[in-house]
């Protein structure tokens, strides 16, 4: 198998130096890529192992264990001194976003318990990523309990199996790298923090760049073996470089003021914890031996905090990721340029008496209250909403069998075991499995050799947990919500729920309703971060087509439900009720609502309806959905202890 050379990838020198850097110095904890899709995240990191330098292991040890320091509870140990040792080059273990829990952290070997009755251990993908790298593509999509176990082995360097009768612990000491793309979800904070360094990935946008990558990929495809050996001088360099950078770096002088720094830019970007101060440092000595240096300088220390800062700052769950570079050459002493003495003024176009692109006077138009019409062109306002808050906990009802999550009840394959069963697919019951395989044994040994049947089949576990569903929010964006108060109330509720739903690791959509038509603003998707920007975005004005939003909502949940299954939907509706589109207007929205009840789609209808007279029109809807209804006010956790409290007293 031919693998495209590092030396040859058009891209990121970003993420070339951060790839090196690791390499140069695997303590510093690896690498998280993102980047959208087609930037050759994959191919780059798949391309640098190929530079990584070779491993000693202990022969015959399945846990890569050091014949210079062997690890002393090491499951195939006690290694004697001067125990025959082999070399090998350090391996790219690649962990699958479905890989199961077993296969991670290994298991009972199945095999040997059914067939002799012994507990073997066979070790998982942590123990062959021990000394090596570990790499997940699209990290983002990870399963949380996964994401857990990723967790604890790359805090304590050990991985723990304590289950189905196997008690086992050893050496996983490895380089996570990951790579992502954003608009597909992000990651949570707490395996973000594991990751020593990251880099954003785009496409260039010169013309003689994108060329050049095409002409080197369609050169490759066209002759594996000779594009590689265009390039082995090259590939050759950088081994030689990184391995003398390698035995600079024990070399490296870290002083005083160099410490200080660091501990200044850490401070003044208000991370969290300790652990940027310590990735910084080693990120600082790593480049200073990459670039041939025996001391660290304040330029190590501006390419470290770059690479080692923004993924850690601290930010809300909506805020984008970044750092202010400003700041940075301000705390290390490097001033920005002079700005152009002949550049414009702050009072031409552009500038700050500017109310819009054509002049003054070209902001938001007013709102369209009326909802009656939309004249020559309807007339629209754009409300910000509020912070978020902790919502109520909505749930689709009966037990889903969906994929792994925190909101509505489901059979799954993390959570509590309450029963086996017979089957080809899910966990294996090992427990079970070897009683049914003792049992069949036990009748095995009364029968004569022509009647014995083969081994029993596998006892699969029955599992109860929580699945995560796709929340679809559809929205009324008519004039009646364009009241700026009670837009920023809407708009504050539906980004509370984003950050719900974000929390529990649900897929969401967005559907709006304005004018005469509904439209699809956010196809399904695990970006919370795109559903909210897409929110703070969206403009209130015109008639209010009810019926065409529930009707796009229907359609949406249809085709989402072709592709996944077994993942339920929640349909959020949030409006007034009022209907004032097309003819027939509230008899069409209420014979919607009849198909999305016919078709078992939970929904929750959030009444944005305000003031002392009240229409009532969004509880009726909610009847015909056969869905909660909960006035905008209630959606806040806290605001329904206080109607309980109240109605009680």
């Amino acid at each position: 198998m031919h693998v495209y050379p590092f030396s040859a990838v058009v891209g990121s020198d970003d993420l070339a130096l951060a790839l090196s850097l690791c390499a140069v110095s695997p303590s510093i904890g690896g690498v998280l890529v993102r980047g959208e899709k087609g930037t050759a995240k994959s191919t780059t990191v798949r391309a640098q192992a190929a530079l990584l330098p070779q491993v000693t292991e202990v022969t015959g040890c399945r846990f890569a264990c050091d014949p210079a320091a062997p690890d002393p509870a090491c499951p195939d140990g006690p290694h004697p001194g001067g125990a025959a040792a082999q070399t090998r080059p350090a391996r790219l273990v690649e962990l699958p976003v479905g890989a199961t829990e077993d296969r991670v952290t290994g298991s009972l070997h199945l095999q040997k318990a059914l067939s002799a009755g012994t507990a073997e251990y066979e070790p998982g993908l942590l123990a062959r990523a021990h000394r090596g790298v570990l790499y997940v593509d699209e990290v983002n999509l990870l399963h949380d309990h996964l994401v857990d176990l990723l967790l604890d082995a790359a805090a304590m360097g050990r991985c723990s199996v304590e289950r189905d009768g196997v008690s086992v612990s050893h050496a996983a000491r490895f380089v996570l790298v990951g790579t992502m793309n954003p608009e597909e979800g992000e990651l949570r904070p707490q395996l973000l923090d594991r990751f020593g360094l990251t880099v954003e990935v785009a496409a260039p946008r010169d013309p003689q760049v994108r060329a050049e990558i095409v002409r080197r990929r369609l050169a490759f495809d066209a002759d594996p073996d000779a594009f590689v050996a265009r390039w082995a001088d090259a590939e050759a360099a950088l081994t030689r470089r990184l391995a003398q950078a390698r035995d600079r770096l024990p070399h490296v002088r870290l002083g005083d003021d160099a410490l200080v720094a660091i501990a200044e830019v850490c401070a003044a970007f208000d991370v969290d914890g300790m652990r940027a101060d310590l990735v910084t440092a080693k990120t600082a000595v790593a480049h200073a031996a990459w670039v041939g240096r025996d001391e660290v300088t304040r330029e190590d220390i501006a390419v470290a905090a770059r690479l080692a800062l923004p993924h850690r700052r601290r930010r809300n769950p909506f805020d984008e990721p970044g750092m202010d570079e400003s700041l940075l050459d301000e705390l290390l002493g490097e001033q920005p340029p002079e700005p152009d003495p002949d550049g414009p003024d702050d009072s031409g176009p552009g500038g700050p008496d500017d109310s819009g692109p054509d002049g003054p006077g070209t902001g938001a138009a007013a709102p369209d209250r009326d909802d009656r019409g939309q004249g020559s062109g309807p007339a629209t306002s754009v409300a910000a909403p509020a912070e978020p808050y902790r919502t109520r906990l909505f749930t689709a009802d009966r037990t889903g069998r969906g994929a792994a999550g925190r909101r509505s009840r489901a059979r799954t394959t993390v959570g509590r075991t309450v029963g086996e069963r017979r089957g080809d697919t899910g966990p294996v019951h090992l427990p079970a499995t070897i009683r049914a395989g003792a049992l069949h044994r036990g009748v095995l040994s009364d029968l004569p050799e022509s009647e014995r049947t083969p081994r029993p089949e596998l006892r699969r576990k029955v599992v109860e947990g929580r699945e995560a569903n796709l929340v679809l929010l559809c929205v009324d964006a008519s004039g009646s919500m364009a009241a700026r108060q009670r837009m920023t109330q809407v708009k504050t509720a539906i980004l509370s729920l984003l950050l719900d739903a974000y929390r529990r690791r649900d897929t969401v959509g967005l559907v709006t309703f304005r004018g005469e038509r509904a439209t699809l603003v956010l196809p399904p998707t695990n970006s919370v971060d795109v559903a909210a920007t897409r929110l703070r975005e969206l403009p209130a004005g015109g008639r209010t087509p009810l019926a065409e939003g529930l009707l796009e909502a229907a359609e949406t949940i249809r085709r989402h439900r072709l592709r996944e299954p077994d993942r339920r939907a929640l349909l959020v509706v949030v409006t007034d009720g009022r209907a004032t589109a097309g003819p027939d207007a509230v008899a069409r929205s209420l014979a919607a609502a009849d198909r999305l009840a016919a078709a078992g789609i939970d929904s929750v209808v959030v009444d944005s309806e305000t003031g002392r007279f009240r229409m009532g029109l969004a509880a009726r809807l909610a009847e015909r959905l056969g869905a909660e209804h909960v006035p905008v006010g209630e959606v806040h956790a806290d605001a329904l202890t206080t109607v309980v409290r109240g109605r009680a007293a």
